[in-house]
C-alpha cells in the first residue's frame, strides 16, 4: 500500500492560513468592490492576523521555548522552523497589505473626496478645531508614563495602541534622551471628522492628534520623538479542568491574565527611528524577526466602524435582505409547518428569524414543556437567550449547554451564564477536556397527550448578527429518530451515561472520524467495483492526517472529489499518483463562508450530511460535534444544487495547486458567476414567484365578484 505520509504530500497549517488572509488581502485589492467594502477586507485582514499572533505564533514560541523540537505530524516541520517560515511569510503579506492601502485605496479615497490629513496638512480651521478637541474631550483622559529607575516599563495591555516618546531634558545637566509612554485611549474614538471644504471629507487620526500636543503632557522637556507602537500578547487560555472545582471562576482569571500575556509581535510605525525601536525590543524582549516596521495605521481594524459611517451608501455593497424562508412562505404556525415536513434554511439568503421565532414561540407556548440547547458564539443582545430567559420565567424546563470556551467569547458567554442560572435555567459549562461546538436545539411539546419533540440541527451559530453575513444551513425536524437522538445527546452530555447508539445522527469525539473514514471508504470499494463515485465536501478548514491519508487513498481509487475549503488547506490537490484527482477550491466574498457540507455519491443514491465541524483533528478529537443527514428527497436535491454552483463560482473562487498556492478561477464567460449573489437573487425569485401564486389565489374570486 503507498505510504501517503510523506511530509511532501502536505501544505504546513500555518502558512495555509497565512495564504488564506492573503486571499482575503485581494478583495481589498479588487477595485469591483466597494472602496469602503475594500477597507472592511483591510480590517478583517488585520484582526485575523491579530487572533494568529495572540494564538498560533505564541504557541509556537511556546514550544520553541520549551525546547520542543518534535516535527508536525504532516509538513515535518519544527515549532522553529515553522516560526521562522511563518515570520518570513507575514513580514511579506503584511508590507502588501500596507501597500494596497497606501497606493490603491488611499488615492481611490481621495478621489472619492475622503481623506486622513496629517497635523501639518491641517488647514487653520482644522488646526483650532483639533486644538478644542484635544484640550476638552482628550487631554483629561491621557496618562503619560515616564519610564526610568523609579518607573519600570508599563505592563500595556494586548493590543493597545500607543506612542513612544523620547524626550530631553532643558537642564543642560542632564544625561542623555528621556523615555515615556502615552497609551492611546480606547474610549474615544480613533478617528474625529474635521471641518472639510465643500464636497470632501476629512479626517484625522487619534494618535496624530495626541503626538501634535504631545509637549502639553510634557512641559518643560523636549520632544525629539513621538511615534505609535502597538503590542500583540500571548492570549491562548491555559486551563487545567480536571484541577478546576469552578470552570466559570477559572475562566475570569484567566481573562485577566489574557490581557498581559506574554508578547508575540511588536508593531511600530515606519518612522520610528532606530533608537526607539531597539529600546523597545530590548524591554520586550523580541527578535528582530517580531518587531513589524509598518507603512500606515498600526491597528487598521479600525476601518470596520469607519465602514459604517453614515452619508457613504454608494462606497459600501448594496444591501441584501435576508428572504422569507422558502418552505415557510405560506406557513403561520411554525409548529405545524415542521410537522408536515422537513425544512430547511440558507443563511443569510433565507431569514434566521424563523429561528428566533421558534424559542420564542417555545417559550410562550403552554404545550411546551422543556427547552434544551447549545450555545457556543451568541451576539450581546441576544434574542435567543432572552428567550430562554422568558422560558424559565414562564416555568419550562430550560437546560442551556453554553460553552465559556468559546475563543475570545468567553467574557459574553459569563455574562450570559450568570444571567441563565439567576433565572432558573440548568446551565451546563460544556465538558471537561472538550469545547462543545455543536449547534442543536431540542423543544418537547405536548400534542393530544402525546410527547412530541421538535429538532432545530445547524452547521452555524446561534447568533442573529453572524447569521447576516455567515453562509450556513439549518434544519428544522420533528422526525422521531432525530429527536430521540437529540433527548440523548443532551442527557449525555448533563450526566453521566455512556455514548448511546445513534439511530440518525453522529458525534465527535467518539465516532464522527470513524463515520467521515467509512463514508470515503465506500466510495473507494464503489469506484473499484465500477459503480459511480464521488465526493463533495464544503468546510472551513481541512487538516485532519487520517482523513487527508483516506482521501489520497479514494484519489488513486478513481473517486472524483471536489472540495471547497474556505481557509487552512493542509491537502495537496493535484498530485500525480497520490491526488490527481482533488479539486480544491476557497470561495472568499461578501459573506463569510461558514457552512459545512459532506455529500458521497453511495453508488448513485447520494448521501448529504450538515455538520458543526470541519475536517480538522480538533473537531475530531478535542471538540463536541453533530453530524446529520438530510434525509428528505428534495432537501437532500437542494442541498446539492448549493454545492454545484458553488463549484462553477467563477467571480470569487481560487483554486489551490499543488505547491500550496493559489490562483482566480478564470472566468468562463463575461458575466462571471458569483455564487453567493446568485444565491440571494434565487431566494428572491422563488420568494416573488410563490408571493404572486399565493396572491393570485387569494384575489380570485374578488376579482370574480366585481365581474
Amino acid at each position: 500500500m503507498k505510504d501517503f505520509s510523506i511530509p511532501d504530500y502536505y501544505i504546513n497549517r500555518e502558512l495555509s492560513w497565512i495564504a488564506f488572509n492573503e486571499r482575503v488581502l485581494a478583495e481589498a485589492a479588487n477595485p469591483d468592490n466597494p472602496l469602503f467594502e475594500r477597507l472592511k477586507f483591510i480590517a478583517i485582514a488585520s484582526s485575523n492576523f491579530d487572533e494568529f499572533f495572540m494564538v498560533r505564533v505564541a504557541g509556537l514560541k511556546d514550544q520553541v521555548k520549551a525546547g520542543f523540537t518534535k516535527p508536525d505530524n504532516k509538513s515535518g516541520m519544527t515549532p522553529g522552523e515553522q516560526l521562522q517560515a511563518v515570520w518570513e511569510r507575514t513580514h511579506h503579506v503584511l508590507r502588501s497589505m500596507y501597500a494596497i492601502l497606501k497606493n490603491e485605496i488611499t488615492p481611490d479615497l481621495q478621489r472619492a473626496g475622503i481623506r486622513f490629513v496629517k497635523a501639518e496638512q491641517l488647514s487653520c480651521e482644522q488646526e483650532q478645531f483639533v486644538h478644542q478637541f484635544f484640550h476638552h474631550h482628550l487631554y483629561p483622559v491621557l496618562t503619560p508614563m515616564a519610564v526610568d529607575a523609579s518607573h519600570p516599563f508599563p505592563m500595556l495591555l494586548n493590543k493597545s495602541l500607543n506612542l513612544a516618546v523620547l524626550l530631553e531634558d532643558d537642564d543642560p545637566e542632564s544625561e542623555g534622551p528621556l523615555f515615556a509612554v502615552v497609551q492611546v485611549p480606547a474610549v474615544v474614538p480613533r478617528f474625529l471628522e474635521l471641518p472639510s471644504p465643500d464636497g470632501e471629507a476629512h479626517f484625522i487620526l487619534l494618535e496624530d492628534v495626541i503626538a501634535l500636543y504631545m509637549d502639553t503632557l510634557f512641559r518643560g522637556y523636549n520632544i525629539l520623538e513621538a511615534s505609535p507602537f502597538r503590542i500583540t500578547r500571548n492570549a491562548d487560555l491555559t486551563i487545567d479542568e480536571d484541577e478546576t472545582e469552578d470552570l466559570l471562576e477559572a475562566i475570569e482569571q484567566e481573562l485577566k491574565k489574557r490581557k498581559m500575556g506574554e508578547p508575540s509581535r511588536l508593531a511600530v510605525a515606519a518612522s520610528m527611528s532606530d533608537f526607539l525601536k531597539e529600546t523597545l525590543q530590548d524591554w520586550l524582549e523580541l527578535s528582530a524577526f517580531e518587531i513589524f516596521r509598518l507603512d500606515g495605521p498600526l491597528d487598521p481594524s479600525f476601518y470596520f466602524r469607519f465602514h459604517a459611517l453614515a452619508g457613504y451608501d454608494h462606497l459600501r455593497f448594496e444591501p441584501l435582505t435576508s428572504q422569507h424562508p422558502l418552505d415557510l412562505l405560506d406557513e403561520e404556525d411554525i409548529f405545524a409547518a415542521i410537522q408536515k415536513k422537513d425544512i430547511l434554511l440558507h443563511h443569510p439568503y433565507e431569514s434566521f428569524d424563523p429561528i428566533i421565532q421558534f424559542v420564542q414561540e417555545a417559550a410562550v407556548d403552554p404545550n411546551v414543556l422543556a427547552i434544551k440547547q447549545t450555545l457556543y458564539r451568541v451576539s450581546g443582545d441576544s434574542p435567543i437567550v432572552n428567550a430562554l430567559l422568558k422560558a424559565a420565567d414562564n416555568g419550562k424546563q430550560v437546560t442551556v449547554l453554553l460553552e465559556l470556551k468559546a475563543r475570545f467569547d468567553e467574557e459574553n458567554n459569563i455574562v450570559w451564564a450568570k444571567k441563565l442560572e439567576n433565572a432558573g435555567c440548568h446551565v451546563i459549562y460544556g465538558v471537561a477536556g472538550l469545547k462543545t461546538h455543536s449547534k442543536i436545539t431540542l423543544v418537547v411539546r405536548v400534542e393530544d397527550n402525546q410527547l412530541r419533540r421538535y429538532v432545530h440541527l445547524s452547521t452555524g451559530n446561534y447568533n442573529d448578527k453572524t447569521a447576516g453575513t455567515y453562509t450556513d444551513i439549518g434544519m428544522l425536524t420533528s422526525r422521531e429518530e432525530f429527536g430521540i437522538d437529540a433527548s440523548n445527546f443532551f442527557n449525555h452530555l448533563s450526566g453521566y451515561s455512556h455514548p448511546p447508539a445513534w439511530r440518525e445522527i453522529s458525534t465527535a469525539p467518539i465516532g464522527m472520524r470513524e463515520s467521515f473514514l467509512a463514508l470515503i471508504e465506500k466510495e473507494l470499494e464503489n469506484s473499484l467495483a465500477g459503480k459511480p463515485a464521488f465526493i463533495i465536501a464544503k468546510m472551513n478548514s481541512l487538516t485532519d492526517k487520517q482523513i487527508i491519508e483516506a482521501l489520497y487513498r479514494a484519489s488513486c481509487a478513481g473517486v472524483k472529489i471536489d472540495l471547497i475549503v474556505r481557509g487552512i488547506c493542509c491537502l495537496r490537490p493535484g498530485l500525480p499518483e497520490v491526488s490527481a484527482n482533488i479539486r480544491v477550491i476557497s470561495i472568499v466574498g461578501r459573506y463569510l463562508e461558514h457552512s459545512r457540507i459532506y455529500v458521497f455519491c453511495n453508488g448513485g443514491n447520494p448521501q448529504v450530511y450538515l455538520s458543526s465541524a470541519d475536517w480538522m483533528t480538533r473537531n475530531m478529537i478535542a471538540r463536541v460535534e453533530i453530524l446529520f443527514p438530510v434525509v428528505q428527497d428534495d432537501l437532500k436535491a437542494r442541498v446539492i444544487h448549493y454545492l454545484e454552483v458553488m463549484l462553477k463560482d467563477d467571480a470569487k473562487a481560487s483554486m489551490l495547486l499543488p505547491d500550496g498556492t493559489y490562483i482566480r478561477v478564470q472566468p468562463e464567460s463575461p458575466f462571471p458567476l458569483n455564487s453567493q449573489l446568485f444565491f440571494w437573487e434565487e431566494a428572491f425569485r422563488l420568494n416573488q414567484s410563490r408571493e404572486k401564486a399565493f396572491s393570485a389565489q387569494r384575489l380570485k374570486p374578488i376579482t370574480a365578484l366585481l365581474e
